[in-house]
């Protein structure tokens, strides 16, 4: 499944006309965007190892440094914006597609070139770790991650991709 947004770009704090796209794909065949994907739930509602899909990421704007994942569910405002887990991809600047590995749940072990920039929000819920899986209990609540093209501090690109209900 393939997403794009134009995204406005802000240079040396102003506004810019000139619109980058990044274009997100799940690659993991389980996940369709539209249900998460049975075992893919938090360990508190039978989760078997649970990690978040791999994606790809395309059309990376020029002298992106890294791709930020910010994980969340639409329908809690604690875990809303980020509150399942934010972590950083390190890319080449040079770098116009990669594909981003899964991120097992409940767990600080990273795989390689990522960073946990924020841990999930709810540790007292289920257990602790960089990025928490579905875990409403199968009451329908929307889920979704936040894909941005960083260079520093500054976004180059983001869009929203679906992951599914749960």
């Amino acid at each position: 499944m393939k997403y794009k947004l134009l995204a406005t770009t802000i240079l040396a704090g102003c506004f810019s006309n000139y619109a980058s796209a990044i274009e997100v794909e799940l690659t993991d065949s389980a996940w369709d965007g539209v249900k998460i994907p049975e075992g893919q739930q938090c360990q508190k509602f039978g989760g078997q190892n649970p990690m978040t899909p791999a994606l790809k990421v395309s059309e990376i704007p020029a002298g992106s440094d890294s791709i930020v994942l910010a994980y969340s569910d639409r329908d809690s405002e604690k875990m809303n914006n980020g509150g399942h887990g934010v972590m950083s991809y390190e890319i080449d600047s040079m770098t116009t597609s990669v594909a981003i590995p899964k991120v097992a749940g409940h767990s600080y072990d990273l795989p390689e070139k990522v960073t946990m920039i924020e841990a999930h929000r709810s540790p007292g819920w289920d257990k602790e770790g960089a990025y928490m899986p579905p875990c409403s209990g199968a009451k329908d609540h929307a889920y979704y991650v936040t894909v941005k093209a960083m260079k520093g501090a500054q976004v180059t690109a983001t869009t929203v991709l679906e992951l599914g209900n749960y």
